[in-house]
């Protein structure tokens, strides 16, 4: 006897790659079901800065990045989900970095995508705190947004729990069989359901679900080390910044003339080189600020090596260079943390097909809350053979 799946869609896995195949299956009128093994989503959902920014994804990851600010905006006028348009800058600290930012620009420029080059005297004025010994010069990205993703998240899934999501948390998956009309989900507390077709977001879960197919990937899981001042007060970041690192490791800036063959001019400690640190900052709503960050990577079989310390050096080596760079009223910290994201290093984000209706989609490393809403658009079209709208 053939019977009908429950649902179009199964998704396992509620962090953001996971949510937004939901929310847009919903948008086309799917019946959607989302599987969280927590309570709320604990991965690299939560654990991250909360910037939206396409200005530093290469052209084809922009395109997506720019389809998610729309939707983050969207949804936002609907739902507050912690939206604030405040917009992200780079600082170039040296002439190499400040060409960089003018090759971006007119990039930018020719791809309507709308930037401001900010003068030296622009850059002091704007952003209190910033060292003139530091700075050269700016390049600053209106359109782009920031949340407070341990916020985001859970009201996102309340925000489509509203308009249809069925969603299971404390719920482990740990079997996806196919049947002669779709798939039935197996989840630990004996809970059985069944779909048409499932999308699996596992994050950095390797273990629980086909993990030979994982063993024997090229995925890699990377260690981010992260820290939140106290609160500042009365002083406020006008917007995300990001420094001479992420000049020369983004992909956008990757794509300038000038960036082939370029050397850092830098100088970074062993500690620095060591651990990929960039210096990045975000205020919170509170006022505090979020620092960061560095980045240890092993592969999938070796995950467990990266262990659950903090490593003080590199958060002391990281408050040591952004005090070179802004001079905020205080640098006490309050609380520290490290998050786990997985990417694959011979594609952009890990797909895999299992008897046609099982699909894996995972490993979109630190293009994730940027470059989500975007993608899950386009992959939700593909895999149900919709037209795009």
């Amino acid at each position: 006897m053939t019977i009908q799946p429950q649902y179009d869609l199964i998704v396992v896995g509620g962090g953001v790659l996971g949510t937004f195949h939901a929310y847009h299956a919903l948008e086309r009128g799917l019946k959607v079901a989302l599987i969280e093994r927590d309570n709320t989503p604990q991965g690299a959902t939560i654990s991250n800065f909360g910037q939206i920014v396409p200005s530093g994804m290469n052209s084809k990851w922009q395109l997506f990045g720019r389809e998610s600010l729309r939707v983050y905006k969207e949804i936002q006028q609907q739902f507050d989900i912690s939206v604030r348009q405040e917009g992200s800058v780079y600082f170039a600290s040296n002439p190499k970095e400040e060409q960089l930012l003018v090759e971006l620009h007119q990039i930018n420029k020719d791809n309507d995508y709308p930037s401001v080059l900010l003068t030296k005297k622009k850059c002091l004025n704007s952003y209190p705190g910033l060292r003139k010994d530091y700075v050269t010069s700016g390049l600053f990205f209106p359109e782009e947004i920031m949340v407070e993703p341990r916020v985001m998240i859970n009201r996102l899934h309340k925000y489509l729990k509203a308009v249809g999501l069925v969603l299971f948390s404390n719920c482990t998956v740990i079997d996806c069989m196919a049947l002669s009309n779709g798939i039935e989900v197996q989840c630990s507390n004996n809970k059985s359901l069944s779909a048409a077709k499932v999308i699996i977001c596992n994050g950095t879960d390797f273990k629980t679900l086909y993990p030979k197919l994982f063993r024997e990937s090229d995925l890699v899981v990377s260690k981010l080390q992260m820290m939140q001042t106290k609160s500042q007060q009365k002083y406020r970041l006008p917007s995300s910044i990001f420094t001479g690192r992420a000049i020369r490791s983004y992909g956008a800036f990757q794509e300038c003339p000038s960036y082939t063959g370029m050397k850092s001019g830098e100088k970074f400690s062993s500690v620095g080189k060591k651990c990929g640190v960039q210096i990045i900052f975000k205020q919170s709503v509170d006022g505090s600020i979020i620092l960061g960050e560095s980045q240890q990577s092993v592969y999938v079989s070796k995950i467990d090596t990266l262990g659950t310390d903090l490593d003080m050096d590199v958060d002391n080596y990281i408050q040591q260079e952004a005090k070179r760079i802004i001079d905020l009223p205080t640098y006490e910290i309050q609380r520290r943390w490290y998050g786990l994201f997985s990417h694959c290093k011979s594609a952009d984000v890990y797909q895999a097909t299992i008897d046609d209706n099982i699909h894996i989609v995972t490993g979109i490393g630190r293009k994730g809350l940027t470059g989500s809403a975007g993608f899950a658009k386009a992959n939700i079209h593909q895999i149900f053979n919709l037209r795009h709208v």
